[in-house]
C-alpha cells in the first residue's frame, strides 16, 4: 500500500476504536482505508507423551511459571498443522520427537483468549532439556508434582489421559465444569 500522494512508502494506518459495518463488536478499524485489525484468540498446541505408564513434564525456564512443571506445549506458528505444532512445541522444550496418537481435549481460556488443543502421544526416542526447560523428566501417576504444575490446563490434562488410559473415557475432553 502506498500513499495516495505520491510518496512511495507505505502508509501509516490511523486505527480509531468503532463497530465496522456488519459487525458488532468494537474493533481497531483504519480511518483512511477501513481495514479491520481483528484480534483474535492465540492457538496453543501440546501433548501428554506417554511411556509405558509414565508421562514426559517439563520444569519451566522461562515465564510466565519459571520453575514449574508443564507439557511441552506452545503457542502454533503460521503455515504449520496443530500435529505439527505439537511435535515442535516436544522438539524445542524436551528435545523430544513424538509420534501423535490422536486428540485428547480442547481448552478454552477465554480470559487470556486461548484455545488449546492437547494430543496424546508417544515417545521416538530420547528427551533431554531445550532451551525452554530446566529439566524434562518421566513421572509415575504417583509422582506427579500435582502442586507444582504451572497451568490448571496441564492439571486437567493429565487427569484426563490418565482417564483414557486406563480405559474409564475417551475423548476429545473439554475444559471440566469446575474448570473456570
Amino acid at each position: 500500500m502506498s500513499r495516495s500522494d505520491g510518496d512511495p512508502s507505505p502508509a501509516v494506518p490511523d486505527f480509531e476504536r468503532r463497530v465496522p459495518p456488519g459487525d458488532s463488536v468494537v474493533r481497531d478499524v483504519c480511518a483512511r482505508c477501513g481495514f479491520v485489525a481483528y484480534e483474535n484468540p492465540k492457538i496453543v498446541v501440546g501433548s501428554v507423551v506417554r511411556v509405558g505408564e509414565k508421562v514426559l513434564l517439563c520444569r519451566r525456564a522461562i515465564e510466565p511459571s519459571h520453575g514449574l512443571w508443564t507439557l511441552p506445549a506452545g503457542f502454533m506458528e503460521l503455515g504449520e498443522t496443530p500435529e505439527g505444532g505439537a511435535r515442535r512445541e516436544a522438539r524445542e522444550e524436551a528435545l523430544a520427537e513424538i509420534e501423535i496418537r490422536d486428540l485428547l481435549a480442547v481448552y478454552t481460556i477465554p480470559r487470556i483468549s486461548q484455545v488449546q488443543l492437547i494430543y496424546r502421544a508417544g515417545l521416538s526416542g530420547g528427551f533431554a532439556p531445550g532451551e525452554e526447560s530446566l529439566e524434562v523428566a518421566l513421572f509415575a501417576p504417583d509422582e506427579i508434582p500435582w502442586a507444582e504444575l504451572a497451568f490448571a490446563s496441564v492439571h486437567w490434562a493429565l487427569t484426563q489421559e490418565a482417564r483414557w488410559h486406563a480405559g474409564e473415557a475417551t475423548g476429545p475432553f473439554v475444559n471440566p465444569p469446575e474448570g473456570l
